[in-house]
């Protein structure tokens, strides 16, 4: 058995691979997103104890072999090995492979040919591929600092509206129906409770919802145009090479992604809501 994983802030998509008479069958699972900046090791592995093991098959913790890791937070050795050792605590025999979810991205997204690949979900981030390896990589400033184009940047941006009054009226009141929150809770949630990103996040939806009105449609073109401008944009050659997206948001926002992206002079290739069949292709000849 095989097992695949990409993992952002928010969820993990598991793919396991298992041989057949027909050759390899491919299961699926979902858990909470893993993130060894907000998780302990300890904290992974209940985690994966309570929410994976019981989608998988009864002997799957014993007969896993391999483990493809695709993760945010990964990028920084140190965070890696906290996946890592924790995969290991629950699949014993397995040899582990831990990677950045841009590397992820990459592979699921352009395969073995050079590109340039993309997330934007609740995060966001851009790096060069050259059909095997990131090759070079954006300037990462993580969600408080960066993380333009993504889910958490768009409900920052909707929220720090709305408490500073900026919200048009008519969208004030719907958001005010639709969330039930007061300035007290939210300033909680953002500097005091776990998770600020996947929180600010669940804003984002709202957005989407009114993507018709003109505010909501320039907060996600203008958030994009940004994330094109700090990311891909400092690549030289970002012109020469076909750009990929995965995550939620660029699934759900295509249409507005691609114009951002074409009044910029930047062609979008391939946008998928998530790398996990991609990655599932990718390493096939993993399992021979």
């Amino acid at each position: 058995m095989y097992l695949i994983a990409d993992s952002g802030a928010t969820k993990t998509s598991w793919r396991l691979a298992q041989p057949s008479p027909d050759g390899w069958r491919i299961s699926q699972a979902h858990t909470v997103g893993l993130s060894p900046y907000y998780q302990t090791q300890t904290e992974i592995v209940l985690a994966l104890r309570n929410e994976l093991l019981g989608q998988l098959p009864e002997t799957a913790n014993r007969a896993v072999q391999r483990i493809f890791y695709y993760g945010t937070g990964c990028a920084r050795p140190e965070k890696a090995q906290v996946v890592a050792d924790a995969l290991q605590v629950v699949f014993p025999p397995a040899q582990v492979e831990v990677h950045p979810d841009l590397l992820g991205a990459a592979r699921a997204l352009c395969g073995r040919e050079p590109g340039i690949a993309c997330i934007l979900g609740t995060g966001s981030n851009a790096a060069r591929y050259d059909g095997q390896w990131l090759s070079s990589q954006a300037t990462s400033l993580g969600f408080w600092l960066g993380d333009e184009g993504s889910g958490g940047h768009l409900g920052k941006q909707l929220v720090t509206d709305y408490l500073n009054g900026d919200l048009p009226d008519h969208l004030r009141s719907q958001f005010e129906q639709r969330f039930a929150t007061h300035y007290a809770e939210i300033m909680d949630r953002v500097y005091q409770q776990p998770f600020p990103n996947r929180y600010l996040a669940s804003f984002s939806k709202f957005v989407f919802d009114h993507l018709r009105d003109p505010y909501c449609y320039q907060l996600a073109y203008h958030s994009f145009t940004a994330f094109f401008q700090k990311r891909v944009c400092k690549f030289a050659d970002y012109r020469q090479h076909p750009v990929h997206f995965t995550g939620s948001v660029a699934f759900y926002y295509a249409n507005v992604l691609r114009q951002a992206a074409a009044d910029l002079g930047i062609t979008v290739k391939n946008i998928s809501d998530e790398p996990a069949a991609g990655l599932v292709l990718y390493h096939q000849p993993d399992f021979l």
